[in-house]
């Protein structure tokens, strides 16, 4: 009787209970997976951009401004990644605490533009690891230690998933690493990785990619004798198959850029993610 009293003693306070957990709202499945990782059972997740989401064009509803309301924390990009977000958290009527898990990562510019696509650098995936780790803490600090051991272990993680892509991408031909891609999403991988991305769009999916852009990739893939031509989960993929056709460049593959996929899918996790798409280029490039 004493033991059944004790656990369901236990079970009360356990942060497990939906009732007692952080209610945190994460912008888009990357950022999710990230706060999932970090919160562990203390932390209550909903996501308004889901798998295979693109929040360049994202169009909030009335539903995701009641998340807002009823959230303690919203974890979002920043970059300018999230353009809607200042209206949606007006029309929520609260003013939930903002998390800008990019904060400390120095921007890379397109123009006047910064890059929003930060997370694929596993080295800037750490910041947004520790800037969510350290915003759970002051919400939460009974939990402090927990989100410390949890962003620990996740750490370790990303730290040998970059020395994974690290010595993948050695082993491609150094005149071999250029690729096309849908929309300019991977500058912060070309950057810590040294493979070229060209890509037809902007940072933006919003953009549409003139005649000339698309002669200019063209020629390029021609003279530089680009091997692979790419696309992305999240955008149509007919104007790859152009280029592809019109270049016998091969397609290399599906690349995940700005949204994870679903539990089924081949990029559920951002580790996933990561390996998917570093083993897509290996495949398309090295040979």
């Amino acid at each position: 009787m004493l033991v059944g009293l004790v656990m369901v003693l236990a079970i009360a306070v356990s942060p497990a209970h939906a009732q007692d957990r952080l209610n945190t709202v994460a912008s888009f499945s990357i950022i999710g997976d990230f706060v999932r990782h970090v919160g562990g059972d203390r932390v209550s997740v909903t996501t308004l951009v889901g798998p295979d989401g693109d929040a360049h064009v994202y169009t909030p509803t009335p539903a995701d401004a009641k998340k807002i309301a009823d959230a303690k924390l919203v974890v979002i990009n920043g970059l300018g990644f999230e353009g809607w977000l200042s209206r949606l958290v007006k029309s929520s009527g609260k003013k939930p605490t903002i998390v800008t898990a990019t904060s400390g990562i120095a921007p890379r510019k397109l123009g006047s533009e910064a890059d929003p696509h930060a997370w694929q650098s596993v080295a800037n995936a750490k910041i947004y690891v520790t800037n969510i780790r350290d915003a759970l803490a002051a919400a939460d600090p009974a939990g402090a230690e927990a989100y410390r051991a949890n962003a620990e272990s996740y750490l370790a993680k990303l730290d040998a998933l970059d020395t994974e892509v690290r010595a993948a991408v050695a082993k491609i031909p150094q005149d071999r690493r250029k690729v096309i891609s849908t929309h300019d999403a991977f500058g912060y991988l070309a950057s810590a990785y040294g493979i070229e991305f060209v890509a037809p769009l902007g940072v933006s999916t919003e953009s549409e990619a003139s005649a000339r852009d698309i002669a200019r990739i063209i020629t390029q893939i021609r003279s530089q004798k680009i091997p692979a031509v790419f696309l992305e989960n999240i955008s149509d993929s007919r104007l790859i198959r152009r280029i592809s056709a019109e270049t016998g460049a091969k397609v290399g593959g599906t690349l995940y850029s700005d949204s994870l996929t679903g539990e089924k899918g081949d990029a559920p996790t951002y580790i996933d993610m990561v390996r998917h798409n570093i083993k897509a280029l290996t495949g398309a490039l090295a040979n």
